[in-house]
């Protein structure tokens, strides 16, 4: 069976069409001389998503059978709805 050939040329851009730095991305960047490092990035890009100011607990919890069904049969969000249920239990 012929074997496919795969394509090992890299898709490279050319640097002179890349856009001009502006003094923000040059304040953010990390500089060297060298392999050695001068000034680390600031790191304005992090992992994952933004921490929110209302976080949560996780937790695990015993449910009868039935009532875990029932909730998960309302639908996509059946535990922000439990979420709902048990805050206003809380605030009244």
């Amino acid at each position: 069976m012929a074997r496919k050939e795969i394509s090992t040329s890299p898709n490279w851009d050319d640097p002179d069409e890349a856009p001009p730095w502006s003094p923000e991305v040059f304040a953010r960047a990390e500089v060297s001389k060298g392999d050695k490092v001068v000034r680390p990035a600031t790191g304005t890009l992090t992992r994952g998503r933004p921490k929110s100011e209302v976080t949560k607990a996780h937790v695990s919890l015993r449910l009868d059978r039935d009532v875990l069904e029932r909730w998960r049969a309302s639908g996509p969000g059946w535990q922000a709805r439990i979420n709902e249920v048990l805050r206003k239990a809380v605030d009244a």
